[in-house]
């Protein structure tokens, strides 16, 4: 956990991702990696969660900054999957 100056507290990871989708009634493996971060109250929380764990996430996209063209995830809140 690191702290904005503001005091924010900011946990970053790396999430991993696998599914099976649909795509023109083709079925596609999906993995990636994607970088992620959870700020304020919720990066408590997140810092204590499992590694390597199965969870479902809600959030958003954002890029890493204005002049970075990479996508960050940005946690909103997160459960035990299904």
């Amino acid at each position: 956990m690191r702290y904005t100056p503001a005091g924010v507290p900011i946990v970053s990871a790396m999430l991993t991702h696998g599914s099976q989708q649909s795509e023109a009634g083709v079925n596609r493996l999906i993995e990636f990696d994607i970088p992620a971060l959870a700020a304020g109250e919720i990066s408590g929380r997140f810092s204590q969660a499992e590694l390597g764990a199965a969870h479902q996430f809600t959030g958003f996209l954002a890029r890493k900054n204005r002049n970075s063209k990479a996508l960050v995830f940005h946690i909103i809140d997160f459960s035990a999957a299904p």
